[in-house]
């Protein structure tokens, strides 16, 4: 009798110890599987958002840059043009300067320099934008002696005692006794500092030795790159901690500034052997992987807990049979209230995700919005250089009205530049524009202007097939003009390689107003992703792929479309259709 009561109870215990051992196995493997996908997800989404972040950084660096160039050739020319003002140069021959500061002073207001001087042979100033520097000795300065030895325009960085460069632009006066006396360009490049400060987390430039001359740290500027980076507020134990545990999903770091971890990005300026250098925080990666890794590590948690649960459970059952009920009771209370709790952290959580999306979704926007605008105002920009080198060559030659109708163009230039910047800050406020009727014959001629200076760097045959009577469409004539010179100069670009480049231009009115470009290139190898954004088949340098994804964009918002096909021949034809007016009504209507 003893044996057999024995046994069932030897069995329990076998039984139990089995439950208790494969437990074990299952809360180890529930631990390891939670750890490696946690570490796998860190991984991928870290190298993910770094890439997409660093993508962005770079998108910028290259638009700093490039308004960074951009003002320093725009001010290159102003020494060599005034050298020339026959009013300065007899000021100088007779030492009249009584309405010289004067004439400095409406000259800034026009040409957007910091500051205008005037020297005498002596060095001395005579005329100066800041009345409060006539009469100042610059003898010894850099920007007087070396124009005063060279016939050419000096450009020279000097160092301020108060601290930060000045730089500057300067060329010499001369008449047939010889040299008269020096005109020095001050270029205001601190404003770029301003507005650096104001996007990116850090931004220097260094010239060609490496020196720091423009930064959005003050500290930093007179510096060379690796002083500037141990330039940093010591660090106590705690705050290394810190530091290593917030920068765990970032590591490798490029860098660290102020002790914290940065991405860097370096930029080859093509002037004197600048070079500028950026640092973009990996605060927004952080966030937005935490995000995730918490709903991952809270789904493993909640899964613990009922396996924690489900063993109480059983536990209690086995101990206590006669409370099961109330065992029952409490387990199910304390179950609804860990739910409870866990929705109301799963909820919390979700809110700073989609916090975290939206602040990215904004960055995103930003850098295709910047990239739009170096895009349409590159063709503007080139325009502007030829006919600026026109009017210097014709004020050579004193043709004084030739030059005052090439300012003229450059003028309406930038009227276009400012209506290009207004139609991309629109694109956010859709439908809001009033639209008016549109001469499709006045807007291709006009296009066809826009694109003189890259029509005379080339021998393109030009075919133009135009209806006898207008072609009416209700429309924006900004926009249209845009869309009509980015498909002309896409029909240029496609001819470059072609013998005897030729581009065909037809504008038909049917029951839509039609304009047909085609080219005789190579034709389109993608037609799916030809009008995506950033999408090219150009060299890089010569184009980032927006310009056809604006076009159709905006054709889409005059009601008409925009296609592409390869012509029977060879090459590209583009057809851009828009709802024509008849009598002033639409024939849709």
């Amino acid at each position: 009798m003893s044996t057999a009561r024995k046994d069932p109870m030897a069995q329990n215990w076998i039984r139990s110890g089995q439950l208790s051992w494969r437990v074990r196995v299952a809360l180890v493997s529930l631990l390891l599987i939670a750890t490696a996908t946690v570490w796998v997800t860190n991984r991928l989404l870290t190298d993910r958002f770094t890439e997409s972040t660093r993508n962005r950084a770079e998108l910028r660096l290259a638009l700093y840059s490039g308004n960074l160039l951009s003002e320093l050739r725009r001010n290159a020319i102003v020494p060599q043009l005034l050298s020339r003002d026959p009013t300065l140069i007899a000021a100088l021959q007779s030492s009249d300067f009584s309405q010289s500061t004067q004439r400095l002073i409406s000259f800034v207001e026009e040409i957007g320099a910091a500051s205008l001087m005037l020297l005498d042979r002596d060095g001395r100033t005579v005329a100066a934008t800041d009345r409060n520097r006539l009469g100042e000795q610059h003898r010894s300065a850099a920007y007087f002696v070396d124009p005063v030895r060279s016939n050419s325009t000096v450009f020279s960085t000097i160092q301020r005692e108060a601290g930060g460069y000045s730089f500057t632009y300067s060329r010499r006066l001369e008449d047939s006794s010889g040299v008269l006396g020096v005109i020095v360009v001050e270029v205001d490049l601190q404003k770029f500092e301003r507005a650096w400060s104001g996007i990116s987390d850090a931004v220097y430039v260094t010239n060609s030795a490496g020196t720091i001359i423009l930064a959005t740290e003050p500290r930093w500027r007179g510096m060379n790159q690796a002083e500037a980076l141990r330039h940093q507020t010591p660090e106590n134990a705690i705050e290394r901690a810190i530091r290593v545990t917030a920068d765990w999903t970032a590591l490798p770091a490029d860098a660290y500034l102020r002790g914290e971890a940065v991405m860097r990005m370096d930029s080859r300026i093509p002037f004197r052997g600048w070079q500028m250098t950026s640092f973009t925080t990996y605060a927004s990666i952080r966030e937005r992987v935490n995000g995730v890794l918490a709903l991952e590590i809270m789904g493993f948690a909640i899964l613990l807990a009922l396996s924690f649960y489900a063993l109480s459970r059983r536990t209690a059952f086995r101990m206590a049979l006669f409370q099961r009920e109330s065992a029952e009771l409490r387990a199910l209370n304390a179950r609804l209230q860990r739910e409870i709790a866990e929705r109301e952290r799963v909820q919390k959580t979700l809110e700073v995700a989609e916090q975290t999306l939206a602040q990215s979704s904004k960055l995103a926007a930003l850098g295709e919005m910047s990239a739009a605008v170096s895009h349409e105002l590159n063709q503007p920009l080139a325009a502007m250089k030829t006919y600026l080198a026109g009017a210097r060559l014709l004020l050579r030659r004193n043709r004084s009205e030739e030059a005052l109708s090439s300012f003229g163009r450059i003028d309406d230039l930038i009227e276009r530049m400012g209506a290009i910047t207004r139609q991309l800050k629109s694109y956010a406020r859709k439908g809001q524009e009033a639209l008016s009727p549109i001469n499709m014959g006045d807007a291709l001629a006009a296009s066809l202007s826009m694109m003189e200076p890259q029509l005379r760097q080339r021998q393109v045959q030009i075919t133009q097939i135009l209806p006898d009577r207008p072609v009416l469409v209700m429309g924006d004539r900004m926009r249209i003009e845009q869309v009509m010179v980015n498909l002309l100069r896409n029909a240029l670009d496609a001819t470059k390689s072609v013998r005897d480049p030729e581009v065909e231009i037809i504008l038909a009115a049917g029951e839509t107003a039609t304009l047909t470009v085609r080219d005789n290139g190579h034709g389109i190898s993608d037609f799916d992703n030809i009008f995506e954004p950033f999408y090219t088949t150009k060299q890089p340098g010569d184009g980032v792929g927006l310009g056809l994804a604006i076009s159709s964009g905006i054709v889409n918002d005059l009601g008409g479309r925009l296609t592409a096909r390869n012509g029977q021949h060879g090459g590209a034809v583009f057809e851009m259709q828009l709802p024509i007016l008849e009598d002033g009504l639409e024939a849709a209507e």
